[in-house]
């Protein structure tokens, strides 16, 4: 059953100068941007920073409102983002932020911290102080840390706080705004195997936002890849593992480093310029990087189109195969 879908969303920056700021042009951090996404699934999208992953999650959480395009919830148009209707999307739809120490007020212990969604939707105090008590456990802290403040709190605990946050609602869909990129590596593990437990237990489904190729592969079902605004490559995610088409794609996986000395791995360095999101370049936006280019890639703009092969897969590529 389709939870989420996105027709179109884009998301313009404007771009000031001058002595009276005036308008000089345009930021295309989201352009045109379509998917699905099924409950209990999870979709990874991944791509280099400024690609426009996180501008999608805040359109779609509604802390952005999109220059165009819908954003459509269990069959609901999503069409103005008002204060009324953000209060009601938070009982569907919540977001674990990257900055686990930012995204908390300093000055609230968690308590107060998981009291305040509850206080917000007009519940009283004796209506929740049983799921707090839950939720605390649900994410591996105890009753003792309720009492405290987020600077007593390692990374992954301050982490722990923000997931528990964000399902305190019991909400279907959750944005994970790169979710571990500020944790150790040996905490990341952690967190992802609680939000693999809380999906399975929950029913939760993730759009999970990050530029770690190898992190998304351990939780995610599908992938997008996106490049300057736009998702040039989505399928599963041993499909894009194993099968990755678009040459971005493939230099993303490239990159991805292999814990073992012996095994050597061809690395490809992408060459030219990151051409300008107020400027995008005409046809293929990948046109300035891509050693495979032609003439077609400078006048048109390949479309998202299914494979040949494999229905599900999706390219926007003008050539669908090049030599390995």
């Amino acid at each position: 059953m389709t939870i989420l879908e996105v027709k179109n969303l884009k998301k313009y920056f404007p771009v000031t100068g001058g002595v009276f700021l005036r308008r000089t042009g345009w930021v295309h951090a989201v352009d045109g941007v379509s998917f699905t996404l099924n409950k209990g699934e999870t979709l990874g999208i991944v791509g280099e920073s400024g690609c426009g992953k996180t501008t999608l999650g805040r359109c779609i959480m509604g802390l952005y409102k999109p220059s165009h395009g819908q954003v459509i919830i269990k069959n609901s148009p999503i069409i103005k983002y008002n204060s009324k209707l953000r209060k009601k999307l938070a009982l569907n739809l919540q977001m674990i932020f990257q900055d686990p120490f930012e995204s908390l007020d300093p000055r609230q212990t968690v308590r107060e911290i998981l009291e305040e969604k509850y206080i917000i939707q007009g519940k009283k105090n004796g209506d929740f102080n049983l799921q707090i008590e839950e939720l605390i456990k649900k994410v591996g802290l105890t009753h003792d840390d309720l009492s405290k403040f987020p600077h007593e709190f390692s990374g992954g605990q301050r982490q722990r706080v923000g997931i528990a946050r964000a399902i305190s609602l019991e909400p279907e869909i959750i944005i994970c705004d790169e979710p571990v990129s500020a944790l150790d590596v040996s905490v990341q593990s952690k967190i992802l195997n609680l939000l693999l437990e809380l999906q399975n237990t929950l029913g939760l489904t993730y759009l999970f936002i990050s530029h770690d190729l190898s992190v998304v592969k351990h939780i995610s079902d599908k992938i997008a890849v996106m490049y300057m605004g736009k998702i040039v490559e989505m399928a599963d995610a041993n499909c894009i593992y194993n099968n990755g088409k678009h040459p971005y794609t493939k230099a993303l996986l490239s990159a991805i480093p292999i814990p073992d000395p012996a095994v050597s791995k061809k690395r490809i360095i992408l060459k030219g310029d990151v051409p300008s999101v107020e400027n995008p370049p005409k046809g293929c936006r990948f046109n300035t990087r891509c050693k495979y280019v032609k003439d077609l890639c400078f006048k048109k703009e390949p479309a998202l189109s299914k494979d040949l092969e494999d229905e599900n897969h999706l390219t926007a590529c003008h050539f669908k195969t090049f030599d390995s």
